[in-house]
């Protein structure tokens, strides 16, 4: 689901609320509407928001109740910086995936899908502290980011305008970009990234070439 949409559906409290309590247990309606102290109507309007886009199924028992359940998990980030605002919405990796791959994490990966409940409560604190421990490095990250993408605009730039010439050189890094692909990358007019793109130029920094605009240092 776009994140975007995911944000605007969640942003609503109620709708908040009822996902915590279906993340406890399935519910009916009239449950949902006793928890959150609203009309039956307005619930309905809300699980109809969150089945349209993907978050809650529902069921019929035996009594013909129709009881509602969290359908799948999502992840949303949302990274706000000096240097942008982001967000993103992701789906968890097939239990297969090897997460050894990852060249820049090192971790203790070694717990088995054992069936007695002494493993299995094991196996849920290590990932559970895991997850605190990521969590921690995903924040570390992002400070760590704003820090080198501060002392880059201190490098070429001062002012204001200093953090769109971190961005426009974080763009460009990895190859060529012409104008358009470089205004639309960090939201900002065609004409300011020109202006930007020529005085970083005449400092040398970087340069026009057949392909586009380039780095002239050592990426």
């Amino acid at each position: 689901m776009d994140s975007a949409a995911l944000l605007d559906l969640l942003g609503n409290e109620n709708r908040r609320r009822i996902l915590r309590l279906l993340a406890r247990k399935p519910c009916y309606v009239t449950e949902i509407s006793d928890y959150l102290g609203v009309s039956p109507k307005a619930v309905i309007e809300h699980l109809r928001k969150l089945e349209e886009a993907g978050l809650v199924e529902s069921r019929v028992d035996d009594q013909r109740r129709k009881y509602f359940h969290i359908a799948r998990n999502v992840r949303l980030e949302v990274n706000v910086s000096p240097y942008g605002f982001a967000s993103k919405s992701a789906y968890p990796e097939n239990s297969s995936f090897d997460i050894t791959t990852c060249r820049h994490l090192s971790l203790d990966v070694s717990w088995d899908n054992a069936g007695e409940l002494d493993d299995l409560l094991r196996a849920l604190e290590d990932l559970e502290q895991l997850e605190n421990e990521l969590s921690l490095a995903q924040r570390w990250v992002q400070g760590r980011l704003c820090d080198v993408l501060d002392d880059i605009s201190e490098t070429v730039g001062a002012g204001p305008e200093s953090r769109i010439y971190a961005d426009l050189l974080a763009s460009v890094r990895s190859e060529p970009k012409s104008v358009g692909e470089l205004s639309g990358d960090i939201g900002a007019s065609r004409e300011v990234v020109a202006e930007l793109l020529e005085r970083m130029a005449d400092e040398g920094i970087v340069r026009r070439t057949e392909r586009g605009w380039e780095l002239t240092v050592d990426s």
